[in-house]
């Protein structure tokens, strides 16, 4: 259950229906998920989450599968259940298999396994690691 209610487009300000507005018009939509409009309630703080969301998982180095994985990593590593399904659902929309779904989960298990074991060791970083 959502700690604040989900705003509706009627509900809103004029400044976070622009925000909705550029949404649907970037990813070709009229669908405004729950987390914007959870955010809804602070314009400003939607707006620069919004434009820094765009920032950041733009087509760059990095092409936008390997991004949406990446979140989903970071999502499960956070325990966060929203970003986890729907950063899941933009990367099977941009590609990922079943196999692919089954691989990230296996490396994020992997990874959290020996990040809690060299964390409790407390094992030395090899000085051909450091940068």
């Amino acid at each position: 259950m959502s700690t604040v209610r989900l705003l509706t487009d009627e509900e809103v300000s004029a400044e976070a229906l622009a925000v909705f507005d550029d949404i649907r018009a970037t990813r070709n939509t009229d669908y405004i998920n729950n987390f914007w409009r959870a955010l809804a309630h602070d314009p400003a703080l939607l707006k620069a989450t919004w434009e820094r969301l765009k920032t950041v998982m733009a087509p760059g180095a990095l092409d936008p599968l390997m991004k949406e994985m990446l979140y989903v990593a970071v999502s499960v590593a956070n325990n966060c259940e929203y970003c986890v399904h729907s950063h899941s659902a933009a990367a099977r929309a941009k590609g990922l298999t079943d196999q692919m779904q089954a691989e990230l989960l296996a490396v994020i298990a992997m990874a959290s396994q020996t990040n809690a074991l060299a964390t409790a060791l407390q094992v030395p970083v090899d000085d051909q690691f450091k940068a």
